[in-house]
């Protein structure tokens, strides 16, 4: 693509049915100007692979929100005389207590991911790193399963036992999450865009970018479809008791694995980079103590006429910077997130007190956090087909800095609204409670934001990584969850009545506030969005950089050996 056209905002993608299209492996002719200038963009076959690694996803989402689901009353309510109970619960450490636990869960989920990460890039691999972290994470749901039982609980086990099996389950699913969002990406091989004819004698451009839009949409899709198992839990911890609500997810964690392991020679599975932290360490050192200029100065090429003496030490190529700074970008964009996530987190923890004290007629209290999802899985395939193809006819390209901060401010309005819901509660003096179903738009209103914050997060997290710390990368992004769990933990005090509605208005506040200043910061980055994500290095130079760092390794290890 000429330098012109790098420049330019990214082209419009267009949703296509795949059944529309034909291929010729053989036959993919680049895009000229002229083909960028009057031809739409769709996204390629999503391959079998991403499928399978789809099918993981489920199983481990099915089992966390299924479990998770209950958490808030089994912490925070005492153990009912019989089920059915009107109120389920096992401990009865009160509404704080849940919440900070609850809380604790969510950071301690979302540090666990570095971890995982750097295990995935610099040693085992994706696949095998996944493989590993799903053994710990069952061990951990079996824990938590049988201090559930009604005589763990009779017997004072459940608190320890759930202390032990968050702690465990939490480092689990960290090193999942790292990897699999990355895995099913990298079953996408293609990285140059092409024409093809379509049945209808169209002549497209097939990219990389339309491709990758469309696996993270069905990945976020595929999470809260397994997400909708909340609702089978919470019914069965409302009617049995918590043990069956903990077993459901147990069990189904087993498919995911036995897809994990039989399907391990259909993955496209990248090798263990190595010593990635060492080669970005080196190069920042040589930035800031031995060439003192920027990083664009400590390329090969540049130390080639300016510090020839520094070359033979540079295990790094020009593209390994490129990719480094484009990574560094998409990070800044991320410090922005833990306010989002903060908002989110309500809806797991805050919001089903809420409910709590509301009519929810025989259904269990936590339930209402099911309608997130639900309106996720209806909402998106929406966006993805109808809504974006639209706006772009009007000329509307909602590139991914506007898209997160759309996110945002959908984000503020949730929680608006929410506090309007419980100042409305404050203010009811009948004896009669106020339905639960004013929490509908709350739910609505997070989930839309999920669509345009959550999943573009997730999307700019891969596409911007150098190939080497897609894991890490992705850890980073979730990092920002942890984050949040620390704001939340700050907003514990504040977590009781009759203090909720100005906690709710004021993350509101922040929300909008971060949407404006996201866009005011960042916008600039959707103009170079499709010049970024060409960055990269040719098989045969992505080979000989592999064999040149593989070297420089074996020559570090004698050293120490020495």
């Amino acid at each position: 693509m000429s330098e012109k056209l790098e420049q330019e905002k990214a082209p419009e993608i267009v949703a296509y049915d795949e059944a529309d299209l034909h291929e010729d492996e053989h036959d993919r002719p680049e895009p000229t100007e002229e083909d960028w200038k009057e031809l739409r963009q769709i996204a390629d076959d999503v391959p079998f692979s991403a499928y399978l690694v789809l099918v993981i996803e489920f199983c481990e989402r099915f089992t966390y929100y299924g479990l998770s689901g209950p958490f808030q009353n089994y912490i925070q309510n005492p153990a009912p005389e019989s089920y059915p109970a009107e109120q389920a619960g096992a401990m009865g450490k009160g509404q704080q207590t849940a919440t900070a636990l609850t809380t604790f869960f969510q950071f301690w989920c979302y540090i666990t991911p570095i971890f995982g990460a750097v295990v995935a890039d610099q040693y085992l691999g994706k696949y095998r790193a996944i493989l590993l972290f799903s053994i710990i994470y069952f061990i951990g749901l079996i824990i938590l399963t049988a201090t559930a039982s009604p005589a763990g609980i009779a017997n004072g086990a459940a608190f320890p036992g759930f202390i032990v099996a968050i702690i465990i389950i939490g480092l689990g699913t960290g090193g999942i999450k790292s990897n699999v969002a990355p895995l099913i990406a990298e079953q996408y091989q293609s990285k140059s865009p092409y024409v093809k004819v379509t049945k209808k004698n169209e002549r497209v451009i097939v990219t990389p970018q339309a491709t990758y839009q469309k696996i993270f949409n069905m990945f976020y899709w595929g999470i809260n479809v397994g997400s909708l198992s909340a609702i089978a839990t919470t019914e069965l911890e409302k009617n049995v008791g918590f043990w069956p609500a903990y077993l459901l997810p147990t069990l189904m964690f087993i498919p995911g694995i036995l897809v994990v392991f039989l399907g391990r020679k259909r993955y496209i599975q990248a090798p263990p980079r190595g010593s990635i932290f060492v080669e970005a360490a080196r190069l920042f050192k040589y930035r800031l103590f031995t060439v003192k200029g920027s990083l664009e100065a400590c390329k090969p090429s540049n130390l080639a006429q300016t510090h020839p003496e520094l070359l033979e030490k540079a295990t790094w190529d020009d593209v390994f910077v490129d990719e480094l700074k484009r990574a560094l970008r998409a990070c800044v964009v991320f410090c922005w997130y833990p306010i989002y996530w903060l908002c989110y987190a309500q809806i797991s923890n805050n919001l089903i007190s809420q409910a709590a004290t509301m009519w929810t007629g025989n259904v269990p209290n936590d339930i209402m956090q099911n309608i997130d999802p639900i309106v996720l899985i209806i909402t998106i395939p929406i966006m993805d087909r109808f809504v974006y193809p639209t706006l772009r006819r009007f000329g509307i390209n909602l590139g991914p800095i506007l898209r997160i901060s759309i996110g945002f401010f959908f984000a503020s309005v949730g929680m608006a609204y929410t506090a309007g819901i419980q100042s409305k509660i404050y203010a009811n003096t009948s004896e009669y409670p106020i339905s639960a179903g004013y929490q509908i738009p709350s739910y609505v209103f997070v989930a839309f934001s999920e669509i345009f914050a959550s999943v573009t997060g997730n999307e700019y997290a891969y596409k911007k990584a150098p190939q080497s710390m897609k894991s890490i990368v992705m850890a980073l992004f979730l990092l920002t969850n942890c984050f949040a769990s620390i704001l939340a933990f700050a907003l514990v005090s504040v977590a009781v009545d009759p203090k909720l509605t100005w906690m709710y208005t004021g993350i509101s506040a922040a929300s909008f506030i971060c949407s404006i200043l996201v866009y005011v910061f960042h916008h600039k980055n959707d103009a170079t969005d499709v010049a970024d994500d060409a960055i990269g290095r040719t098989g045969e130079a992505q080979k000989q950089y592999e064999n040149q760092n593989k070297k420089q390794a074996e020559i570090e290890y004698e050293i120490e050996k020495a």
